[in-house]
């Protein structure tokens, strides 16, 4: 079974970027992978902004990022740029901590323009903590984001489509991973339309 972490960096947990990476993470599980998720509220804000390597949170984040096969990173996009949030998760990290992991980034903004934030801000990022192998990154703009209901998230059907692809070549891609068929595809879809009652505001 592959080991995977997820960092959140958004400062709300119940935000866009958030919505998208529950999606993911159930797509992920149910693929047969273990997931731990992380999110910036999960740590003492003395902790996180002073970077308190001996707070046995950050330890723990430090051990699981250590050993993970795969990292999935959220975050909104905010003046052409990731989180400050996630900054400050991805501090806590040693130099050459993800050398083991596969990467794949999520990221939602307000318009089109910064869509290629993941590309010029955070991968350099991803790069100097010398990911193995950053996948290319799936962003969604708000237009792809409605409210279906109070506390449910809808996504076009263009945006489900770019997350099944990106989830199915970070699964195909993790050491464990089974060979893939349509049929694991197809799961794929079925699973992330069916995720419902995230507690989700703008």
């Amino acid at each position: 079974m592959s080991f995977v972490v997820t960092l959140s960096g958004s400062p709300h947990a119940n935000a866009r970027s958030a919505a998208l990476l529950e999606r993911v993470i159930h797509a992920v599980r149910e693929q047969g992978s273990e997931v731990v998720s992380y999110h910036p509220s999960d740590f003492p804000p003395e902790a996180l902004v002073y970077a308190d390597f001996r707070h046995a949170l950050v330890r723990r984040l430090q051990e699981d990022v250590a050993r993970a096969d795969g990292l999935i990173i959220a975050t909104p996009v905010y003046k052409a740029a990731y989180s400050g949030a996630l900054k400050l998760l991805l501090d806590l990290l040693p130099q050459k901590g993800l050398s083991r992991s596969l990467v794949l980034p999520i990221a939602s903004g307000g318009s089109l323009a910064h869509m290629l934030a993941i590309d010029y801000a955070l991968r350099p990022v991803l790069s100097a903590l010398k990911a193995r192998h950053v996948l290319d990154g799936v962003y969604a703009v708000e237009s792809e984001l409605a409210w279906a209901a109070p506390g449910e998230l809808a996504i076009g059907d263009e945006l489900q489509e770019r997350l099944d692809e990106a989830v199915g070549r970070f699964v195909a891609q993790l050491p464990s991973a089974a060979p893939r068929t349509e049929a694991v595809v197809r799961t794929l879809a079925v699973t992330a339309r069916t995720v419902g009652a995230l507690a989700v505001a703008s």
